[in-house]
């Protein structure tokens, strides 16, 4: 769960390729250890940044929990999501990782061998009552992995005093249109958008959305190659080069990563940005100032989201564990987690959250634009080498198409081809 800036440390997190090739093996051979049989361990993080409220949050819900299970005690643990690759890594290849813990779904391939299926805990009911996005995001190769519990999205979100200040009126739903926005928006001292080419931001927010609009995806069906270099690929980075060099967005951010209150976004100088959710520029902007749309469109419109979910590790109690990953994700249950961090129900039985919120209604209804990336054990350190290429391409060093081939070149070597 990544937002750029505001939530820096969980951004770099979720963005950079941490797990070394050593830890990856351990992963694979390594096994959950419990320890005591009556007793559940789950590792998560601080999805609700307020500590007292997490504490509270998690606290409340194993009260009940132990309550109604006579005999089974439950044991979270919230760990900082700096580096939780790393930790989660060596625990289980020391055997001592938790029996449960908290992923998203890009890291669900890399642990896959060590995860045991939803499926063989999961009721029929429950597992029918998921969203197709919550479901569809946690699924490989036609078996769920890990129990939904919370979605996102990040759709187009755009400051109305921008648009006043210019006389707009009518707000951006293509490329074109965002584009063609930059002449009059530079005039005027603003930015059309941002978009934060630093290293070590992900690219699930910043650049794949661009690569998804055009049509384009970053690996193959089949997953064995790299696609992100082809016609698609390229219309997009050549897109967003064409934003950098006619200045309609601030350069700066193409190398640099300085908190979100220095930059043009929360000082009401971009019109628009996919970048940031309304959660984000709300302190900066005022709730009443800002507008949601979908994502912008070329070929498609299509945005990133993601869905935070619990998988349980081989060597835990199955029943226990089971009924505790079960409970946590009843609507009821979860609730209190999504509408504390601002997300939305997993289930359809979830409802809606936030009645009466404008802005929190206009964010939901973008949900079936999104889309959480590649299931792919490769995802993270293909952004590795796919960055510092894009980074390149925006400072002029290399063409659109010299940059993704070489960014191609190193991501085949990676996946071994």
């Amino acid at each position: 769960m990544s937002r750029l800036l505001t939530r820096r440390s969980r951004v770099r997190a979720v963005a950079v390729p941490v797990v070394a090739t050593a830890l990856a093996a351990g992963v694979l051979a390594g096994c959950s250890s419990g320890g005591d049989d009556n007793t559940v361990t789950m590792w998560t993080y601080p999805v609700i940044f307020d500590e007292a409220k997490n504490k509270a949050y998690w606290d409340g819900l194993i009260k009940t929990f132990e309550k109604e299970h006579s005999g089974v005690k439950v044991k979270v643990e919230t760990f900082p999501w700096a580096n939780r690759d790393t930790a989660l890594a060596t625990a289980i290849a020391s055997g001592k990782g938790p029996d449960a813990v908290y992923l998203i779904p890009d890291q669900l391939p890399k642990y896959a061998k060590n995860i045991v299926p939803a499926d063989e805990y999961m009721p029929s009911d429950a597992k029918s009552d998921y969203t197709d996005f919550a479901l569809k995001s946690v699924t490989i190769d036609g078996k769920a992995l890990a129990t939904p519990i919370l979605t996102s999205a990040n759709p187009l979100v755009c400051d109305k005093r921008v648009f006043a200040a210019i006389g707009e009126k009518n707000y951006p739903t293509t490329w074109a249109d965002l584009q063609a926005l930059g002449p009059k928006l530079k005039a005027k001292g603003y930015y059309a958008t941002s978009f934060y080419g630093d290293t070590q931001q992900t690219l699930n927010m910043t650049f794949y959305p661009l690569l998804w609009q055009a049509g384009g995806d970053i690996f193959s069906k089949d997953g064995k190659s790299v696609t992100f270099n082809d016609a698609a690929g390229v219309r997009a980075l050549t897109y967003l080069k064409k934003l950098v060099d006619g200045g309609y967005t601030d350069k700066d951010l193409i190398t640099t990563a300085p908190k979100l209150e220095q930059t043009p976004v929360a000082k009401g100088k971009i019109a628009c940005t996919w970048q940031n959710t309304p959660t984000d520029v709300e302190p900066f902007w005022g709730k009443e100032n800002i507008v949601v749309r979908p994502p912008l469109k070329d070929a498609e419109s299509v945005g990133y989201g993601t869905v935070g979910a619990l998988s349980m590790l081989k060597g835990a109690d199955k029943k226990n564990t089971g009924d505790w990953l079960n409970f946590v994700a009843e609507s009821k249950n979860a609730a209190g987690l999504q509408k504390e961090a601002g997300y939305f129900p997993a289930r359809t039985s979830g409802g809606d959250l936030y009645p009466g919120d404008a802005l929190q209604t206009a964010v939901g209804a973008t949900l079936p634009s999104m889309t959480v990336g590649p299931l792919q054990d490769k995802s993270r350190e293909v952004q590795g080498v796919l960055a510092p290429e894009i980074q390149a391409a925006l400072l002029g060093k290399k063409s659109p198409q010299e940059a993704l081939d070489a960014a191609q070149k190193a991501a085949q070597a990676l996946l071994g081809r």
